[in-house]
């Protein structure tokens, strides 16, 4: 991605989008200029766009938000979800150009300015929507400023030697490079190794918040790394990238597995969980992005509504138990996405580990499936009283 940053009085910049297959929007630049590439989606959400910008889970995407009125509410130093914005791109129809919210402290194009991020407003968000619908996800580029005049066999051209997301693996480019520590909130259930893929700052709360020591481990951590900590239980984090590119982290996990520790993972999780045990991942054909994705918990019946942001999803019979491919004993799926039928959680019923494909910790809402994170302080605490 190249970029520079312009002037608030300038008049905007003009800006097109263009698709891998040649689909063109031209707009007006918002945020930075110059010219991005990456992995076209949408996100349904109508709130939290500080919360879905600042998910490493959106590293590599340029990502659409379907709500028409972005900007509203500017940003704040208070709900950012990790160091920086991650989307290597970003589509609004309509910037507020007024900021309205008593704790923001700078509007949104100022910060997309500043962290160098690249942007497009003044387009039909509605119909690419529609579009990606139908042929899928694809690969796309902003071209904004200088850029957007280039010639326009010369942007598809840029735009279709991007690299397709299946394949990358992108874990390296969010994790932490060295451990971080969050103390426990009240009695101390032990520490938690969390594998950085990606993971968010509301995540490390509600963990915390449960009794963990939450150690924030990078992705290239070893068993022993893990068991230099003396964890009472593993969790995999959030992240960008095709499972089927993270061997080194599924193989992390079964050594996590045969030592017995309990595993919970979430979305990224959730995929390296289903390869440890033996299953197949493949690649959806436009993700679940947003925080209003209905899943059933097959356990209560209960619906929930929840966060999402994953473009890959585990292969796995979503009626009764089936035998771990890898001899993990018996799994079934726990919880199903009722706008496709994907899988959208595991549960291991002969070893101490489960995930789900969503993201219970949801900042910006809904909380429905928060109740997990109580779910894996049980499950760890039961653990525990075994072992005596």
């Amino acid at each position: 991605m190249t970029s520079s940053t312009r002037s608030g009085s300038q008049l905007p910049e003009p800006a097109v989008l263009v698709l891998e297959d040649g689909t063109r929007h031209v707009g007006r630049a918002y945020g930075a200029l110059g010219t991005t590439l990456g992995e076209v989606v949408f996100a349904t959400g109508m709130s939290g766009y500080q919360e879905t910008l600042t998910d490493p889970s959106y590293a590599g995407q340029i990502v659409l938000q379907t709500a028409p009125h972005i900007g509203n509410t500017g940003m704040n130093d208070e709900d950012t979800e990790s160091r920086r914005i991650w989307v290597a791109g970003y589509i609004v129809r309509d910037p507020s150009r007024v900021v309205s919210n008593w704790r923001a402290n700078a509007s949104l194009d100022e910060v997309l300015v500043q962290d160098g991020i690249v942007g497009i407003s003044g387009i039909d968000t509605r119909a690419i929507t529609r579009h990606i619908r139908s042929a899928g996800s694809m690969r796309g580029g902003i071209f904004s400023g200088e850029a957007a005049r280039i010639a326009e066999e010369e942007q598809v051209r840029i735009v279709r030697e991007a690299p397709q997301m299946a394949g990358q693996n992108l874990s390296a480019q969010v994790s932490v490079e060295v451990a971080t520590v969050t103390p426990a909130v009240g009695d101390k259930v032990g520490n938690l190794a969390v594998l950085d893929l990606g993971v968010k700052q509301a995540t490390i709360d509600n963990l915390a918040a449960r009794g963990f020591e939450v150690h924030v481990l990078p992705q290239d951590v070893t068993i022993d790394g893990i068991r230099s900590i003396d964890p009472v239980a593993v969790f995999y984090s959030n992240g960008p990238g095709d499972p089927a590119a993270s061997g080194d982290h599924v193989e992390l996990l079964r050594s996590v597995l045969d030592d017995g520790l309990p595993f919970f993972g979430i979305c990224f999780g959730n995929q390296l969980l289903g390869r440890a045990l033996g299953l197949g991942t493949y690649k959806l054909p436009f993700g679940h992005r947003g925080i209003n994705q209905p899943v059933l918990d097959k356990s209560t019946g209960r619906v929930e509504i929840t966060a999402h942001n994953h473009g890959f999803a585990v292969e796995a019979p979503l009626d009764g138990s089936f035998d771990s491919p890898n001899g993990y004993g018996k799994v079934e799926v726990s919880h199903v996405g009722l706008n496709d039928n994907v899988v959208e959680g595991l549960r291991a019923l002969d070893i101490p580990a489960f995930s789900v494909q969503y993201h219970p910790e949801a900042a910006a809402g809904p909380h429905d499936a928060n109740y997990l994170f109580d779910r894996f302080r049980d499950l760890v605490l039961a653990s525990q009283k075994d072992a005596k």
